[in-house]
Parts: C-alpha cells; sequence; structure tokens
C-alpha cells in the first residue's frame, strides 16, 4: 500500500495526541478514521502506520523551526 502525505488545514495547538493528549504533530488517517499524534508517539508507531494510513498529515518539523521572532541577532 502506498501512503501519499496531505496538505490539510494545519494542526492547531488544540488538536491534541489521541494516546497523551500533548499537542498532536501528526495526523493519520485511516479510511474514515482519523488519528492524531504527538511527535513521541508518532516516532513510535510510524513504522506500521506508515504501512496501513491512507494518508499521513506530519508537521514534526514545526518543533525545530526558529520562529522569525526567536531569531537571534548578529552584531
Amino acid at each position: 500500500m502506498t501512503t501519499t502525505t496531505i496538505d490539510a488545514s494545519p494542526l492547531a495547538a488544540t488538536d491534541r495526541c489521541d494516546r497523551c493528549g500533548a499537542q498532536a504533530y501528526v495526523r493519520a488517517l485511516l479510511g474514515s478514521s482519523e488519528l492524531l499524534f504527538c511527535a513521541h508517539h508518532w516516532h513510535e508507531n510510524e513504522a506500521r502506520l506508515r504501512e496501513i494510513a491512507t494518508e499521513i498529515q506530519d508537521e514534526t518539523a514545526r518543533l525545530t523551526d526558529i520562529p522569525a521572532t526567536a531569531a537571534v541577532e548578529e552584531r
């Protein structure tokens, strides 16, 4: 089975991991069902979910992005 990456509406701070309740950064679609995962539970289950999910929205890169307002100015 081929899993595609989707560009759905961005996950918000109110989207919570179905396993632990932390902020979700990944949405996995399994048919008509949707599962949300924090980065930790996504990495723990990624291999199996890639096998069974029909679509995946992975926003874990947001965890390493530095917002422009937080960038350090060079002097």
